[in-house]
């Protein structure tokens, strides 16, 4: 290479050696990067860490393994709603489950849009400090939830979780319903998938309880102090905060409690009395699962225990998802 610079610069002016070398610079700028990085477009832009606030917007996904066990399922402390009782022993494979609420950032990567009302123009932007891209994404039905899961799924060449007519794509989907749809709420799970998928309301409380055995036994997820774990109505000072800025729960989970609600895939029904295994919910209804609280909602429904629930194709300003794999 220096004998080829040194003729070029015997034969070239000075400005046609600038442009030759700004060439390639750019060439090899271009060409520099990580060896093990896909090549694969519709791969998302996974390279920041979200906890960090020096890296910008972040579209990374970090899974936390979750080991099965079991648990006492619904309020053992009788702090809440007849719809969390009958307690119920719950046993549970492992899992593992997204460390933080999906953020502005990885949904654009992945879905190429943010329908989030807290985007960050005037009246809505970040707390003092806080990114911008890593604040949860809200504004998504659960029809939403499950595209994403699968476009994700597929852009990491893992097998998709959701099937619809058949098909795990969603580019044979159609369009993403705006109301009630007998087809989409027809989806299932494909056996044997290793992709994305929503938790189970079962998953989501056991996680959010610290695991086998719920741990401490805590009424937030973490915590028996809502403020250290979560942003609710009575510090959020009304917005969503960017995700991993509370206290963790034992598992290094963040945002359990409070900051966006979450989607799980479970339809809303009673809870049974006898003891369950994996258990996924009510086989009809209209109503889906979603976890957690948010930050304008009381503390009370911040609670591990506290149920949810939306109408499916209904999204919200204060409505997010987490990930889970097998």
């Amino acid at each position: 290479m220096k004998k080829f610079f040194l003729r070029m610069i015997t034969v070239c002016t000075v400005t046609a050696v600038a442009v030759t070398m700004a060439l390639f610079f750019a060439g090899c700028s271009e060409s520099s990067g990580n060896p093990n990085e896909s090549n694969n477009p519709n791969t998302p832009n996974t390279t920041n860490n979200p906890n960090n606030p020096d890296n910008g917007n972040s579209a990374k996904n970090e899974m936390v393994q979750i080991p099965g066990g079991s648990f006492q399922m619904g309020d053992t402390k009788d702090e809440g709603e007849n719809d969390e009782k009958p307690v119920h022993e719950v046993t549970l494979t492992g899992f593992s489950m997204s460390k933080y609420e999906v953020t502005q950032a990885q949904y654009q990567a992945v879905m190429g849009s943010n329908p989030s009302y807290f985007d960050g123009v005037a009246g809505r932007k970040p707390a003092s400090g806080e990114v911008q891209g890593n604040r949860p994404v809200e504004n998504v039905s659960w029809y939403d939830a499950i595209v994403f899961c699968n476009k994700l799924s597929m852009a990491e060449n893992l097998s998709p979780a959701y099937s619809i007519s058949g098909s795990t794509n969603p580019a044979d989907w159609g369009n993403v319903p705006e109301s009630n749809n007998s087809t989409w709420n027809a989806v299932t799970i494909v056996s044997g998938s290793t992709g994305y998928r929503l938790p189970t309301e079962a998953q989501w409380e056991y996680a959010a309880k610290g695991g086998n055995g719920s741990p401490g036994n805590y009424s937030y997820a973490g915590s028996n102090t809502a403020g250290e774990v979560a942003w609710t109505s009575e510090n959020s000072n009304d917005m969503t905060h960017e995700v991993g800025k509370k206290s963790p729960n034992d598992f290094g989970l963040y945002d359990m409690s409070g900051n966006v609600w979450e989607w799980c895939w479970d339809r809303y029904g009673d809870y049974p009395s006898e003891a369950q295994i994996d258990p996924t919910g009510a086989a009809s209804g209209s109503f889906r699962v979603n976890r957690g609280g948010s930050w304008n909602y009381y503390v009370v429904k911040a609670r591990s225990v506290y149920r949810g629930t939306r109408l499916l194709y209904s999204g919200s300003n204060y409505i997010g998802f987490r990930l889970v794999r097998p």
